[in-house]
């Protein structure tokens, strides 16, 4: 079996040569750049399953290169923040990050993050599943077996590995208040904190994404107090 690749883009040295001597003593292949234009020079010899992305990169910075990885790669990606930096984490997230985590960071954490996108992104490679013709949701529809959700117009839209499992735990449970704590049991997330609020952030992105009302979401309502809730359209 090949070994994973994982691309680390970080303009610290130290860090970088911290992470490729972890991550290749846990039997990952491990390639490193320290900027945009390094980043893509890797690209082009090979797509990673996964890149370490610091927010805080000179020139550009790691949310420009994560718009641009969303955009053109079907990857994970993990960005990388300050302790505090709050608002850099919600704007990763933003533009389709999969996780972050926060420095200074457990090298074990990062790991086990890196291990639950990995988790996520599987199921791209797994064979279809011999059922279920497109589903509605709002005016778009979503395919399982091939994971694919198209809007009205027919033409697809691209989702994150942890919005297709958001969405996915959505469809399968119409009707249903599902909490916070039970969207993260259903998508495999247990390593992430039981009071982040990111899962609102995904979730609020896959409301647009869907052309669902912010003010008055018609797909997935807000439960107050309770979690949230996948209506089916009307027939």
């Amino acid at each position: 079996m090949d070994a994973v690749r994982v691309l680390v883009v970080d303009d610290d040295p130290s860090v970088r040569q911290m992470l490729v001597e972890y991550l290749s003593s846990h039997g990952y292949e491990v390639s490193q750049a320290a900027g945009g234009e390094a980043m893509r020079s890797e690209l082009e010899r090979s797509v990673p399953a996964v890149v370490l992305l610091d927010i805080g990169l000179p020139g550009e910075d790691g949310l420009t290169l994560a718009r641009f990885l969303r955009e053109r790669y079907d990857l994970g990606i993990i960005m990388v923040t300050g302790a505090g930096d709050v608002v850099d984490r919600v704007a990763g997230l933003e533009v389709g990050a999969d996780d972050y985590v926060a420095k200074p960071f457990d090298p074990r954490e990062l790991r086990a993050r890196l291990k639950s996108v990995l988790r996520r992104l599987e199921g791209r490679r797994a064979p279809p599943a011999p059922k279920a013709s497109p589903i509605r949701v709002g005016p778009c529809s979503l395919d399982l077996r091939s994971r694919r959700l198209c809007g009205a117009d027919g033409a697809e839209i691209p989702l994150t590995a942890m919005e297709y499992d958001l969405l996915k735990a959505f469809v399968e449970h119409p009707d249903q208040v599902l909490s916070r704590d039970r969207l993260l049991t259903l998508t495999r997330n247990r390593e992430w904190e039981p009071f982040d609020r990111s899962i609102d952030i995904r979730i609020a992105r896959l409301r647009r994404k869907l052309g669902d009302d912010a003010e008055r979401p018609q797909a997935i309502r807000t439960v107050r107090g309770a979690g949230y809730m996948f209506v089916p359209p009307e027939k």
